[in-house]
């Protein structure tokens, strides 16, 4: 099994939002999004794999919701504008990773199909509702294992 960093996570996000962007005139990916995208894919892939982290880097919850503090690092510079895709060498390397990898390649498609069609706002009202970003004190890490366990039950069961 393949394991990705948060950041290259969030590359296969922009590379597959980019493609919407070209074909169906989609909306750019802003920086919240992107977090919420990759809380939502860390959790349906802790709880779909039991347990298997899709990245190492910890979530944590801040004022607008789960947060990876290394990728707001390198996307804080757009603020609260659409973040422009550019391709880069190392983006063929993440996309072979994913693509011979049937559980990656799956919850990152399912992730973006289910979340990736709802504006960053309404995904950061979305995690205030759930109990991983409610239950963790603010600029606290939100414990993996209460991720996976809401994933488990709220979401795949569901």
């Amino acid at each position: 099994m393949s394991k990705l960093t948060a950041y290259e996570v969030s590359r296969w996000f922009l590379m597959k939002n980019n493609i919407n962007v070209r074909q169906y005139g989609d909306e750019l990916l802003t920086h919240l999004k992107i977090q919420k995208l990759l809380y939502y894919a860390q959790g349906i892939f802790l709880a779909y794999t039991n347990g298997i982290e899709l990245f190492e880097e910890e979530i944590y919850a801040w004022e607008h919701g789960p947060v990876v503090p290394d990728v707001y690092d390198i996307y804080k510079i757009n603020k609260g504008n659409e973040i422009e895709y550019i391709n880069d060498e190392e983006d063929i390397k993440i996309l072979e990773k994913v693509n011979n990898d049937e559980d990656l390649r799956d919850v990152l498609e399912a992730v973006f199909e289910n979340y990736g069609k709802y504006s960053a706002w309404h995904l950061r009202n979305m995690t205030h509702e759930e109990k991983p970003w409610k239950s963790t004190p603010l600029s606290q890490i939100i414990s993996k294992n209460i991720i996976r366990d809401y994933f488990e039950k709220e979401i795949l069961e569901a």
